[in-house]
């Protein structure tokens, strides 16, 4: 069952405001959940309210990604003196943002695809691990409360499944 969305439109004047405003009620029934969430949209737009909806859910799926990116990769702190150097340090966070949304993509199993970067960085990029170092291979060991062992090698099937592999000789 998905998302019902029911929008309405309507004018209305707050004590405080000078003039009457268009305002756009968003109603949404998510499957398993007794009530329904209901949103308000103050607007001076002349689009059906549908489409308001819509417009403003793409502006808030953006903005929650650009926080992510401050969150998770602290591309705000841009501290140095000359403005070129914190231009080229802006672009190195925003790259590393893409390719992480990119390996989160194409590499992560579905159970991992809400995890927030901060989480997946935790979880699985900054973890111990003790390294064991043999004559034809090398043993990482560790902790399975972070990521456990299955999920561990999913994850590294697909990123080895995304590598090229050489055609067949006919």
């Amino acid at each position: 069952m998905q998302v019902q969305r029911f929008p309405a439109s309507f004018s209305y004047q707050a004590k405080s405001w000078s003039r009457k405003r268009r305002v756009v009620a968003k109603v949404e029934w998510h499957p398993g959940e007794l009530y329904p969430r209901v949103g308000f949209i103050v607007t001076n737009l002349a689009r059906p309210a549908n489409r308001i909806v819509a417009f403003y859910n793409q502006r808030g799926t953006a903005e929650q990604w650009i926080n992510e990116g401050k969150n998770a990769l602290k591309w705000t702190r841009l501290s140095c003196s000359a403005m070129n150097a914190n231009a080229v340090r802006l672009q190195l966070h925003a790259l590393a943002y893409n390719l992480s949304n990119f390996l989160r993509t194409l590499a992560l199993p579905e159970e991992m695809e809400s995890w927030s970067l901060t989480t997946i960085r935790e979880k699985v990029v900054k973890i111990g691990a003790k390294v064991i170092a043999h004559a034809r291979y090398a043993v990482f060991q560790m902790a399975e409360a972070a990521v456990p062992r299955d999920l561990s090698r999913r994850i590294l099937d697909m990123i080895d499944d995304l590598r090229p592999r050489k055609p067949t000789p006919c």
